[in-house]
């Protein structure tokens, strides 16, 4: 049988709680890892503690699916961009990942099963203010199809989904409610509003199930049809 524990990162809030919700319901046990709370609290940017962290939850068993959730915006313009903010981004937005999955590969690979899911954003394909954030979600879809490529044999598929605006404090941390970027944004969304947590959770609870092994390597963009033609 098939181990039904997934962790997701980031699960205090927004995307990643209403993730942790959905998995819920769908009869997982939930592990939540962030620095704000969660069964796991812990600065997932400190590489140590997080591996010494998830080894000691994998005494009670493997963990077969992961949600590579955590992350953070970092806005600015290019020649306000500081190479701390970019260092900051990429610890936060994409080593994280590959911290959070190389404990749990063993279980996967000895179950003949694993499902993970790295949430990008439809900011990689460009965005005005977002380069630390975009260069690292693109990095994300980088590391999807990499990772996909080399765990397929082994029964691990490896997506992406990258949402495009989704009401979170997140999103209103980084386009303020009514200022008139933020208002072109949503005017550009094609089915009329904007994203809610719950939409990200319902595709994400699909690439975890154990029946979409026929899709690996994948980017889903969650966005309203934003990315189909002119975004913001």
């Amino acid at each position: 049988m098939i181990n039904e524990r997934v962790l997701i990162t980031g699960g205090a809030g927004g995307i990643g709680a209403a993730i942790a919700e959905r998995c819920r319901r769908e009869g997982l046990e939930v592990i939540t890892a962030d620095r704000l709370g969660g069964d796991i609290e812990v600065d997932l940017t400190d590489v140590e503690a997080t591996t010494g962290a998830l080894h000691e939850c994998l005494e009670d068993g493997p963990i077969t699916r992961l949600v590579n959730n955590v992350g953070a915006v970092f806005p600015g313009p290019v020649d306000e961009q500081s190479h701390g903010r970019m260092t900051a981004a990429w610890d936060l937005n994409v080593r994280t990942a590959l911290t959070c999955l190389q404990p749990l590969l063993p279980g996967m690979k000895a179950e003949g099963f694993g499902r993970v899911v790295n949430i990008s954003s439809r900011a990689a394909l460009g965005k005005e203010l977002r380069t630390a954030y975009a260069a690292t979600k693109a990095a994300q879809i980088g590391l999807t199809r990499v990772w996909a490529l080399e765990l397929g044999k082994h029964g691990i598929t490896v997506n992406a989904i990258a949402p495009g605006p989704i009401a979170t404090e997140l999103f209103e941390q980084a386009n303020p409610p009514g200022s008139a970027r933020t208002r072109a944004i949503l005017d550009s969304v094609p089915v009329g509003r904007v994203g809610r947590p719950e939409d990200i959770a319902h595709s994400a609870a699909h690439l975890l199930d154990e029946r979409s092994g026929f899709v690996t390597g994948q980017t889903l963009f969650v966005c309203g049809g934003i990315t189909v033609g002119l975004s913001g």
